[in-house]
C-alpha cells in the first residue's frame, strides 16, 4: 500500500513551510477571523503557526487579507483568533479545561483526566482504589 504524505502549507506570519498538523487554519466569517483547528469550516483558509509571534507578523503585514483574497481595505476582527492563539500558547503543551474537582487536559487529540484533591482519596483517576495488600 502507498504511504500517505502529510500536506505542507506556508505560514502567513513567518512564511515558513510546515506540515498542516503544525499549523492553525483560519477562515473569515462575517469579517471575523475564526480559528479552525479541526480544518472543517467552509471557505478559503489561511494557515498560521499558533504562536503570538506569527499571528502578530501576519496582522502587521496584512497577510490574512492577501491569503484569504479579500479586498485590500477590508478590516478584519481577529479577537477570537487572538484568544485561541494566546490561550493555547500560555497553557504549554495542552489545553486545560476546569470541570468541578478535576481538570481535563487535551494533548494532541487525546484527553487525560487528572484529579485535584488530597492524596488520601479513596478513588483513583482510573476508578475506585483497590487495596491488594490485604489477603481476604
Amino acid at each position: 500500500m502507498a504511504e500517505t504524505s502529510i500536506p505542507v502549507r506556508t505560514c502567513v506570519g513567518c512564511r515558513r513551510r510546515a506540515p498542516v498538523t503544525d499549523l492553525l487554519r483560519v477562515v473569515v466569517s462575517s469579517g471575523i477571523l475564526v480559528p479552525d483547528p479541526r480544518r472543517r469550516l467552509p471557505g478559503r483558509g489561511a494557515s498560521v503557526h499558533p504562536t503570538p509571534g506569527c499571528l502578530l507578523a501576519a496582522e502587521r503585514r496584512r497577510a490574512f487579507n492577501r491569503a484569504l483574497r479579500l479586498p485590500g481595505g477590508s478590516q478584519l476582527e481577529a479577537g477570537p483568533l487572538r484568544e485561541h492563539v494566546h490561550g493555547s500558547s500560555s497553557e504549554g503543551a495542552g489545553t486545560r479545561t476546569r470541570t468541578g474537582s478535576s481538570t481535563e487536559v487535551e494533548q494532541g487529540g487525546g484527553a487525560a483526566l487528572t484529579t485535584s484533591g488530597s492524596s488520601t482519596s479513596d478513588r483513583h483517576s482510573a476508578g475506585p482504589h483497590v487495596d491488594r495488600t490485604q489477603v481476604g
